[in-house]
Formats: structure tokens, sequence, C-alpha cells
């Protein structure tokens, strides 16, 4: 696993601790057996024997008296549905959404004939579409993840028997035969393999995306007992473990065989989906069987079935919903106030049922709740479901954020956070891998007080006969060397010099170090050496060891074996103390061949000079090296070692196996007997690893931060470096005041002042986060009344003041901490984006996760919402993908409640003339069809397609992002001006017709004032209305949105001269009643000059102020950014790095939350045109309404007068 400051994490550590011999049976150190099932681990597995899994004791209550045994088989269930359970279980899951549950309430309402006026059609043909559509996408992802986890479950292999057996077939206890390239088919106590020592290696790319070749042993008692068939098949142990769980990183248990005890760790654990390589055969104990393990291996979960969230509308339906019980409520009120003084005194309004006038409201109370149940959309969670699907897919499809040198686009693992990425206000970062490359290169060293690496060797060379002679940089030749690996580059000729003396033991200890502690796997291909390394920084050191003279050559269980310049030789492995983030160390005991018993230990600098002898040498020189290392933005490890007597090693070997069979808290016993032997150790020196900057790394952050994004950086690094590597990439500049944590006084509440013009950066180190993170308040401060949340709080608040903040020796658990408080405190969108394991928590902590294909495999982008291979890419990923996103769906969400509005409280103002009886406005079946096919189109490629700017002004104006970070472009005020903008749309689509079909007489002498035609003229005002404004909202024009503008138009026109024909009203004349209206209405000329008057005067206002906004606002605005604009630039600045100068001029923000775009674009002269014609229009229908005549004159008058405006607008710039 990997030991570097910044890669490691609590929770994954590999306890890739080394076995101690096991000690003879004659012997009273040997641990007897114990009874573990009364202690943590509750898990006991006896092999070779099914029939005692099957014992009363692990019998467990599944339903009513039916038991079952806990221990599982090991099918795996493939799928959520079959085709029995299809349609029950998805409408089960799908009804848990209030939505549908409402609307499903609602449907049973209409069937009351008492209550309704709307025939059920109205709503069950909008229902049963949204639920089809849904149940479609749920089965379409349960058949891509049966077809992804199906094949696993048919794979064979040989049990005890060695009989070919499927993996569904296996149970606990049974002892199982693998072969190379076989896949693991369940959770398996390795017993014995081919290889010497019982090494197995295995890849383990299904579970954690890692490539590189991981080694697993099986318990040395095992190895030497358990090589023959009959040995296998006689065997009895007892396994004692913890319970199934989903943790890839632990295990704990014991086996118990032969009265004794030996203590199974991860180590002996080959997990279900590992794949063997280089090895043979293998055997093992089934401990776990189940369909647990599907969730770890790597294959997207379904998600069908799963409720979605919709936190950014799930606040206005509420708003909604309290809407529609006020309405109807007041409706209700208005009706019982009719009948008592109006319908029950006309006689002709009598119904026949005696009713109370309270119990008529309370009826009409309901059908009101029916009637005005669009305002709540069911087609809006589809919508957009629809919408997030199309804007992920994008997202995959953009080869700007395709990597092609390791073929990985960006991918979108989720669909549902596509807006949030354009509201950002916090990016938690790490750095190695993330804003590095993570390609270790081994650069200096400081050996006894030395330091290597900066005396570079010129030499003279003549490129050729006329060219003169010039100086370069000649690197090392270590072609002395047979297992030199050719990509090593290392410029101090003067330590291969030394090396190669023999002369400085020192130098010499310090490699051979190198090439023991570690954890690396070597394999031999083509007469080459193959390292496999837990991480770049290990596999650099032990690679700079092997070009030095001191190769690693192969290891075994207990031995590793080196060839140190002209000779081999082999290392008896006492102990191995691997690394976790709580140590920042491993060590390893060796036995040398002469017998000395010595310990080698490397580690962070903080906790190695902890350890270091009094008497150890060159303390003070190695940490000026240290500095110096980390000024130059290099990676540091402190090396040392501890010469140990036979009786000493005797005592802790007697601990540290008492530690590992422990069943409780063996994690603990284990560090605590490290602690006891690592101690007095004598410094060898430091080495030095480089970690160059990924490409566009200093342009994303400079980029990013004129978007007023705050970066955080958490690093495990040494202040120095991770303070050098923040100027690298420009997230320091030499223009900020830089603020570090140990200036602080813990002990008083900070007050810290930033004035508007400075820039501000904080670097706080572990010491001083550790009250803020972890609660651990020192003694010192608890007797005074020290206020931790208080400090939490001092903390947020001061660090989120500054333009950057760089966390330095932080561990994986507090870098969720942070991400933590942020969001505590500030309530704040997050963003957190690593590329290895221990970023895994911070990456699962924030809101938005992210995570990079690096050299770290795979577990980051496993845990996270989007991923890709550079750095560089999270620019695109915000600024463009995640501004379009969050502005499409402002506009979709305005709109689509704006529609509902304006189409629903028509039936409000119906009541009024109709006695509040409830009775709609529209057709029936244009209430069922209104939201399905009518206007659901051109909104719904808006959603998907609009753009304000296109990708690259997106990037050239960051300032463009902040209306997100503001939430300026849908909230409760947003929300409102739709409410409103649709009831006043409401009233004139309403009353104008209304107006206009008062004492009206056609040309054919037919008075068209029946009920039918105006709905008729009012659906078509409607229809035109929001199409067209949807139009006014478009602001990237494709074919597609044109198409469908019009399209949505056809359509209706013509699904309503059809069911307004005779024919279907023939077939079904129950449910098509208004036969012929469409065609004798829309032949009058009068009502479609009602129509037009009606949707011009809906849209005069949105006209008009997208106008001023344009023209005369326009230029109020740019005329005050004039006067406060700052001076660019200002003489007299130092610069001692290549700094970069934010931008804090002021941005587009209110540009876009006005709604207007930088584009110059046809919607522009359209709208101009569109002015002008809606306001002789407007002038017509004045004088319409005087004279109730309109003479030929009069309209060629208005007529020229609109030419002519249209003529000085066509010529305007």
């Amino acid at each position: 696993m990997p030991y570097s400051d910044d890669e490691t994490d609590d929770e994954l550590d590999a306890s890739s601790e080394g076995e101690p011999e096991e000690p003879p049976e004659h012997e009273p150190g040997a641990q007897p057996p114990v009874d573990t099932r009364s202690s943590d681990l509750g898990w006991s597995v006896k092999s070779n024997d099914r029939a005692y899994h099957q014992l009363p004791e692990f019998q467990r209550k599944v339903f009513l008296c039916i038991k079952k045994s806990k221990y599982s088989g090991n099918g795996i269930k493939t799928y959520k549905y079959n085709a029995i359970t299809f349609i029950p279980l998805n409408l089960f899951e799908q009804f848990k959404r209030a939505a549908n549950l409402y609307f499903l309430a609602l449907l049973i309402l209409q069937i009351i004939p008492e209550i309704t006026t709307l025939p059920w059609y109205t709503t069950l043909v909008p229902l049963v579409l949204v639920l089809s559509i849904t149940a479609i996408k749920d089965l379409a992802d349960d058949l891509a993840t049966n077809e992804s986890i199906k094949p696993p479950c048919n794979r064979g292999c040989p049990l005890l028997s060695f009989q070919e057996t499927k993996w569904m077939d296996m149970q606990v206890g049974d002892v199982v035969r693998l072969k190379k390239n076989d896949f693991v088919p369940a959770d398996i106590l390795m017993l014995s393999s081919s290889n010497p020592n019982s090494l197995c290696y295995v890849e383990t790319a299904e579970l954690d995306g890692e490539t590189n070749l991981k080694f697993k042993l099986a318990l040395k008692i095992t190895d030497e007992k358990l090589q023959q068939e009959h040995q296998l098949a006689q065997f009895d142990a007892m396994i004692d473990c913890e319970e199934p769980n989903n943790r890839l990183d632990k295990f704990t248990g014991t086996m118990q065989w032969s009265r004794h005890s030996y203590p199974v760790d991860l180590d002996n654990i080959l997990l279900r989906g590992c794949k063997i390589r280089n090895t043979d055969v293998c055997h093992g104990l089934v401990i776990f069987a189940g369909t647990l393990v599907p969730t770890n291996t790597g294959l997207q979960q379904s998600v069908c079935g799963q409720v979605p969230q919709y936190p950014q509308t799930q606040a206005y339906n509420h708003q909604i919903f309290a809407l529609l019980i006020l309405v109807a409520l007041g409706l209700a009120i208005g009706h019982g106030f009719w009948y008592e003084q109006i319908g029950s005194l006309a006689w002709y309004l009598y119904d026949g049922a005696d009713q109370s006038s309270v119990y008529r409201g309370f009826l009409s109370f309901w059908g009101y709740i029916i009637v005005l149940n669009t305002m709540v959309p069911i087609s809006l969670y589809v919508s957009v479901e629809v919408i997030r699907l199309g804007q992920s897919k994008f997202i995959n499809w953009d080869l700007q954020m395709y990597y092609a040198e390791k073929d990985t686009p960006a991918k979108a693992r989720t669909t549902t956070l596509n807006e949030q990425l354009g509201q950002i206000e916090y990016i938690f970062s790490d750095k190695t891998g993330t804003l590095t490359q993570n390609i270790m290169a081994f650069k200096k060293c400081n050996i006894g007080g030395k330091t290597y690496g900066e005396n570079l060797s010129p030499w003279l060379v003549r490129d050729d006969g006329e060219r003169p002679l010039y100086l370069v940089l000649q690197p090392v030749d270590f072609g002395w060397n047979q297992y030199a690996d050719p990509k090593f580059e290392f410029m101090d000729h003067s330590l291969v010099a030394c090396i190669r003396s023999k002369q400085d033991q020192e130098t010499l200890e310090f490699f051979k170090l190198l090439s023991l502690c570690h954890t690396v796997m070597v394999e031999h291909k083509e007469g080459e050496l193959v390292y496999q390394a837990a991480s770049p920084d290990e596999g650099a050191l032990v690679t700079a060891a092997r070009n030095f003279g001191f190769v690693f050559l192969h290891r075994t269980q207990d031995t590793i074996t080196i060839k140190e310049m002209d000779h081999e030789a082999t290392y008896q492995m006492l102990a191995l103390l691997d690394f976790n983030s709580d140590r920042k160390r491993m060590s390893i005991i060796l036995k040398f061949p002469d017998g000395r018993i010595r310990l080698y230990c490397k580690g962070a600098d903080t906790v190695i000079y902890e350890r270091l002898s009094p008497h150890s040498l060159h303390q003070e020189t190695t940490q000026t090296s240290l500095d110096i290392f980390a000024n130059e933005t290099l990676r540091t490890l402190c090396l040392c070692y501890k010469d140990i007597s036979q009786a000493e090693w005797d005592e802790w070997s007697r601990k540290h196996t008492a530690a590992s069979i422990a069943t409780r808290d063996r994690d603990a016993a284990l560090d605590q007997v490290y602690e006891q032997i690592e101690n007095d150790l004598l410094m060898i020196g430091a080495s030095a690893i480089e970690d160059k900057l990924q490409d566009g790394v200093p342009e994303t952050i400079a980029n990013l931060a004129k978007a007023d994004i705050k970066i955080w950086v958490l690093t495990g690094d040494k202040k120095e470096t991770a303070e050098n590597i923040g100027f690298s990439c420009q997230l320091l500049t030499d223009n900020m005041k830089i603020h570090y944590g140990e200036d602080l006084d813990l002990s008083n509440r900070i007050t810290f002042y930033c004035s508007s013009n400075s820039y501000v950066g904080f670097a706080c180190s572990q010491p001083h986060l550790q009250i803020a993170l972890d609660k651990s308040v020192p003694k010192c401060m608890s007797n005074i009344g020290f206020d931790v949340n208080a400090w939490q709080v001092d903390f947020v608040d001061m660090a989120c003041e500054c333009e950057a903040v760089i966390c330095c020796r932080v561990t994986p658990k507090q870098k969720a901490n942070v991400v933590s408080l942020v969001k505590k405190y500030k309530k704040a969108v997050t963003l957190s984006i690593g590329d290895g394991a221990n970023d895994v928590n911070m990456i699962k902590t924030a809101d938005i996760g992210v995570g990079i294909s690096g050299q770290e495999g795979m577990q980051a982008v496993m845990s996270s919402d989007y991923a890709f291979a550079q750095f560089r890419y999270l620019e695109r990923l915000l600024l463009v993908h995640g501004r379009w996103s969050y502005i499409r769906m402002c506009k979709f969400l305005r709109y689509f409640f704006f529609k509902n509005f304006a189409f629903t409280l028509v039936h409000f103002w119906f009541s009024f003339f109709n006695g509040f009886s409830a009775q709609v406005a529209y057709e029936d079946w244009f209430i069922t069809l209104y939201n399905v096919c009518y206007s659901s189109l051109p909104v719904l490629l808006v959603g998907l397609m609009d753009q304000d700017v296109n990708d690259k002004l997106s990037l050239k104006f960051p300032k463009l992002y902040l209306p997100g970070q503001r939430g300026a472009l849908f909230n409760f005020k947003k929300f409102f001006i739709s409410l409103f903008h649709g009831i006043f749309v409401s009233l004139i689509i309403f009353f104008i017709p209304y107006g206009a079909f008062l004492q009206t007489m056609g040309q054919d002498g037919e008075a068209p004032s029946d009920y039918q035609s105006f709905a008729v003229v009012t659906a078509s005002s409607l229809i035109i209305t929001v199409n067209l404004q949807i139009s006014l909202e478009t602001s990237y024009w494709t074919f597609v949105n044109c198409f469908a503008v019009l399209c949505s138009m056809a359509i209706y026109f013509g699904i309503m001269f059809d069911i307004h024909s005779a024919g279907i009203h023939v077939i079904f004349p129950t449910y098509f009643t208004f036969t012929g209206t469409a065609s004798n209405a829309l032949r009058q000329p009068y009502l479609w000059l009602t129509i037009i008057l009606t949707v011009g005067i809906s849209l005069l206002p949105v006209i008009c102020i997208q106008f001023l906004s344009k023209t005369i606002w326009k230029k109020y605005e740019m005329e005050a950014e004039e006067e406060k604009r700052p001076p660019t630039f200002q003489r007299g600045g130092r610069s001692r790095r290549s700094g970069y100068a934010f931008s804090h001029s002021r941005g587009y923000a209110d540009l876009i939350s006005s709604g207007r775009s930088i584009r110059r674009r046809l919607n522009d002269v359209m709208l101009n045109v569109m002015g002008g014609g809606f306001f002789v229009l407007s002038f017509c229908f004045h004088t319409f309404l005087s004279t109730r005549t309109v003479s030929l004159r009069e309209i060629k008058k208005q007529s020229n007068l609109a030419f002519l405006y249209f003529s000085f607008l066509m010529h305007q710039p």
C-alpha cells in the first residue's frame, strides 16, 4: 500500500503484516483454542461440513414461522424484476413518489360522479404515459445490469471432489481449487498454492479498478500441511471471523485447528471477483457466499426502483399544492354562497338533489381539486429525467474532455447532479495525482548529511565539425548494471562513483533499505524485471535502488532476495510492519545471513524524528535538506534503522503473536506493539521524489478562481512542499497575503478581516486542524472553557474569507471532515476531486464527487459522480456543461410552471361565470393532451440544447458562472414571477375571447358565442401563446427548435380537427362531443382576429421588457460599469514567481440573471419587429373594441404604419 504523506487512508490499509513463525506444538507459546463466538467475531465456518451450517442455532426467521440458515448460497440475483413481478413491483416503486400517488388519488376521485366534472381519462392518460416511460427506463437498466452480472454466476469451479460445479452451487465451508486466470467465486481463505511458500498473485480490477498485481499468502501451517488432496479432504478447522460486510480493506478472524489458534487477516483472503495470476493452482476455503459481493465488483448497481430526488422542485411543488388548496377552498366557499343566494332560487337550475349549500361547497372543493390538478404538473418529473439524461450524454460525448493518450473519455456516472455543477462554490482537491501527474522520479537524496542530485556534471559536446563547443548536462550512464531501468535518469555522477567504490557504508545501507523495506511484487517477463507497486512512490524508490546496484529480485512469504552490486543475498523476513495513514511509516524486521536482526524504517519526517535515538547523527543536516527539498516541491521520506538483539526480538515476537490473534481491536493492539519496537532509530538519510504538475493546471485554477470558485488543496505533504506547489499551480500568487495556522492563537476566538480589494491565502497544517476536525482539545485549553464549536465556526469563517486554502499534513479522514465543516456552516454546494483510494471519503462527503483515472487505480472513479483523466477538464465540466445545465434547467422550470399556471387558472376565471360549479373551460381531450403533446417538445429541447453563449465564450468569461452560485436564475422570486406571469396570461386568454363573444354576430349571420366555440378559441390562443413564449425564451436556435415549435402547433390543430370530426363522434359519441366545433369556429375571420389579438396582448409585456432590457436599460448599465471599472494595470508590482492577476472587475452575472445574451442573435431583430407589430395590433384592437367595425381604410392605414416601423427597425445596427 502507498506510504507517501498524502496517498493513504486509514480505512484502506492493506494489513499486510508478516506472519510470525508458528511455535511448535509442544511449546507453551502456542495459543490455545478460544471461544470467539462470544466476542465481536460472529461468523463461524467449519471446513468440509455442510451439515454444520444447517444447525438450528444458525437459523433465522425470515417470515412468520419460516426460518432459513444465515449461511446463504452462492447464487447471485442478477435481476430486480421478472416476468411476473415486473408490473406490480415497478408500480409499487413508482408510487413511492408522492406526485404519482397524488395523481392516483385524483383518478380515484374522478370515478365519483358527484364530485368530478372531468372524465377519468384526462388524468389516466398522462399518468399511464408517465408510468410507462419510467417503467421502460427501469426495465432497460435492469436488463443491462442482468447482462453484466449474469456471466459470473455460470462460471465453473471444481470443489474438493474436483468435479466442475457452478458458482451458484457452492456453499460456505467448501474447499475449492482455482487455476491460473480463474476468477475467485466467493470470499475464500487461501490454504495453499503451487508457488513457494503458498504465495498467490491476484488482479483486483473488478473490485477496485486497479490492474497492478497484488499478492496473497496462505498461513504457514496450512502451506505445510495442506498440499495433497487427501490432506485437504481431512481438513477440519473452525474459522471464527467478522460477519459479512461491504469492506474490502480489512478482515479479522482466527483459525482454530489442532488445538491451536492462528490469526487470519486480509492477506490470507481471496475476495470474490479477483483473478488468479501467475499461480498455477491454489486451494481455498469458502468463508462468505451469497449476493453481497456484486456491490463491490465495480459493476454499476441498478438504479431501477429508486425514487429520484428533486430538491430544486420539491419546495416549489409544496407551494403550488398549498396554493391549489387555498384556491379550491375559496372557490368552494364561493359556490356555497352562490347556491345559497342564486342557485337555490332559480327553478331551472334545480337538479333534483336536496343538498345543503355547505355540502355542495364540500363537493365543489373536491371538484376543483380535480379541475385545477394541472397546477401540479405530472409530466415535470419525467421531463426533468429526460433533460438530465441528455445533459449527461453530452458530457460523455464531449471530445474536448477525451484523453487520447489513455483512451479515456469523460464519464457522467449520475444523471441527477448536472445542474449543481453550475452552482459550485468550493472545490476540495487532492494534490498528488490530481494536480500532479503522479508519475514519480527519484531526483535527490541526503545520505549521511551529504546531499546528492545537485552537483550536476557538465560535458563538452560538439554537434558537428562546424558548430562550436557547448555545454550539456549528461545523465548518469548505468550501462555497468545489467538490471538498470533504461527510463531512469539521474544527473549526479558523484553518487554512482561513491556506490561503486564501496567506501561509504551509509550510502550502501541507504539503498539496501530501499531494496528491502517495501511491499513491491516482482515479475520476470522475457528476462526483465517488472515491478508491481502499490503506489508510484514505492515503485520509484525500488527502481532507484535497482539502478544504483541494489536489485530486488524476488520474495517469498518469509524471505526477500536482492542483488547487492555483484552478489545475491537472501534475508529472512521476521515481521512486516505495514504503513497506514496514522502511523505514516512502514518497517521491516529482517534476519541477515550472518544472524544479525535489524529493523529498517521509512516514513514521514514528523514521525521519524520523534523516534530517533539521541545518539543519531546528521539530524540537523538532514532536516535542512528536507526543508530544501520541500521548497522545491519534492516529496520526502526519512530512512533509518535499528539493530535488535535476539532476546529483544523473542520478547517482542510473543507480544506480536498475541496481538495478531486478538479478537477485539486487533489493529489497535498491533499498533501498540509496533510502537514498542520502533524507537531509538538511527538516521541514514532522506529521499526526494519529483511529481510534476499536470498540463493546464495553472490555467484551470486561475480561470476557476475568476468564476469566484474557492479552491482548497488538502494534502498530507509538508507545509513548504504544499505551499510551493500552490505557487507553481497559481493557486497562490505573489499579491496574496499568506496566513499560517501556527500564527493563530488557538486559545482565543479568531477575528479575521479582509478588505474587498485584497487577496488572502491560508496555509494550515495538521496540528492546527486537529481541534476543528477531530475536536481534540488540549488540556490547557479545556481548563479555560474552550468552545470547540466556536472554534469550528471561526475556522470556517476565516478560511472561507480567503481566496485559496491549503491544508497540510491531513489524513484522509480529516479531508472528509474539512468538507463536512464547510457544508455544515456555509450551506454551499461543494465539489471534491481526487484520484486515489485515500480520496474516497472526501469524494463521498462532498455534494459532487469527481474522480480522476490516474496511476492509483479506479477506486476514486468508482466512488465518484463524474470521472475524467485530467484535472484541466474540470474547467470545462463546470464552466461549460455545469453552467449550461443550470441555465437550461432554470429556464425549463420557469417556463414549465408558467405554462401550467396560464393553462390552469383559466378555469379560475371561468368559475366566476358558472356559479363556481367546477365546470372546465376547455374540451376534455385538450386538457388530456396539453402537457403530453401540445406544449412539451419545445421546452424539452430548450432544456436539452439551449445556450446563452457558446463554449468558447463560457471559458473566456468565467464571470458568467456567478448567477449559478447565487441561485439567481431560479428562486422564489423567479417562481412568483412565473406565477404572476401565468396569472396575467390566463386573465388575457380568458377575458379577451369572453368579451369578443358577447353579443357577437358572425359573417354568416350565426352567433359563434357558444361554449364550445369559446373553448376552441381559448385553447387555440393558449397554444399559440405558450409556443411563441418559449420562442422568445430560446437563446440558441436550431432547425430542431424551429421544427418543434411549428410541429407542436400543427399537432394541436391536426388533433383538434380530428377529434371534432363527425366520424370519430359516431364511433365514440360519449367521449367526443365537440362535433364540428373547430371547423365552424375557425372559419370565422372575427375569431381569428380575436386569437391574434389575444396572443399579441399576452406577449406584449414580455416583448416590451426584453426590448427595454436590450436597449435603454442595457445602455445605463454599461455607463455605470464604465464609471466603476478600476484600472487594469498598476506599475510597481514585484513577483518572485510567475503570478497570475485574478480579475475582480464586474462580470456578467446581472446580464445572465436578466435573461439577456451576449450573442447577437436573430431573436434581437425579431424582438424589435414583433414589438412594433404588436404595438400596431394593440392599436387595432383598441379601435376594434371601440367601434366593433374595422374599415378597410383603417386597416390599410395601420398596415402602412407598421411597414414603416418595420423598415426602420431592420436598418438598425
